[in-house]
């Protein structure tokens, strides 16, 4: 339970922070910084890497001991769960956009001024520093954020519902991989090896349809070319599409990806055999 426990944390923060990065697009366009802001988020996504590097072992033991006790079935479940971490992350990543894009807005106004991401980090030693990012604080109002949903119509569409299942496909990916190696414990380390064929079909949609739409819209209206509106509208649906990708697409998707992998790698043990 204690490693499932630190793993379902993991896999919380990943989530929470890949949500939170929406919010530089925001504050890019209100300090007039945009390239600063989106250089921010590299940086901020070191977070999210440092804690799947933590992550994957953990759950690779967790795989080896369901195969040393025969009990590879109940991996099924124990993956849901950190699924569930995952929903549970993009929930409150939700409920922060509002503070992180306040503090952002502070994040890269003090880098324009110093230059330096180190000065920025050390200012954090200062109790003042922490106070001030208290008062920064923002509780989500739901009214404003009702609002802004109506502004679909203005908004490409197909890179919103491409959204939901690139991050679908991103959660359930290596988790996969895992159960798939699982149910053919004589074959783990090809099915493991096999996640590639599904994070790399997210990766071309993400790379070739959503982030360009995306950036186009953050674009547009840091040119004045669309109201503010139409961004904030944008990173609602990004969200929310992460939210339905992880709470419900992942769910659905994640016994028939696993079978899908298993069935890849019977076939290339049967033909490398041949």
């Amino acid at each position: 339970m204690t490693s499932l426990f630190i793993v379902c944390l993991f896999t919380g923060l990943i989530h929470l922070t890949e949500s939170l990065v929406y919010s530089f697009r925001l504050a890019g366009i209100r300090t007039r910084q945009l390239a600063i802001a989106l250089s921010f988020v590299t940086s901020t996504l070191l977070v999210s890497r440092l804690s799947n590097l933590f992550q994957a072992p953990l759950l690779g033991a967790m795989v080896d001991r369901a195969i040393l006790n025969q009990a590879a079935p109940t991996l099924a479940l124990t993956f849901r769960i950190v699924i569930l971490a995952a929903t549970l992350g993009a929930l409150i990543g939700l409920m922060l956009t509002p503070t992180a894009v306040r503090v952002f807005q502070t994040a890269v106004v003090s880098f324009h001024q110093h230059g330096s991401i180190i000065r920025l980090l050390l200012k954090l030693r200062h109790g003042r520093t922490w106070i001030r990012l208290w008062h920064q604080c923002q509780r989500p109002k739901f009214r404003p954020m009702l609002a802004l949903l109506y502004r679909w119509r203005y908004l490409p569409k197909s890179f919103l519902y491409l959204n939901i299942f690139v991050t679908a496909i991103y959660t359930i990916g290596v988790l996969c991989a895992l159960y798939a190696g699982a149910l053919l414990p004589e074959f783990r380390a090809t099915a493991i090896q096999l996640s590639g064929l599904i994070n790399g079909m997210a990766t071309i949609l993400l790379t070739l349809f959503v982030d360009p739409a995306g950036a186009r819209i953050t674009d547009q209206a840091f040119h004045n070319h669309r109201p503010e509106a139409d961004v904030k509208a944008t990173v609602v649906y990004l969200l929310l599409g992460r939210l339905i990708g992880t709470a419900i697409v992942a769910q659905l998707l994640f016994l028939p990806f696993s079978h899908y992998l298993a069935t890849v790698t019977r076939w290339l043990s049967t033909w490398l055999v041949l």
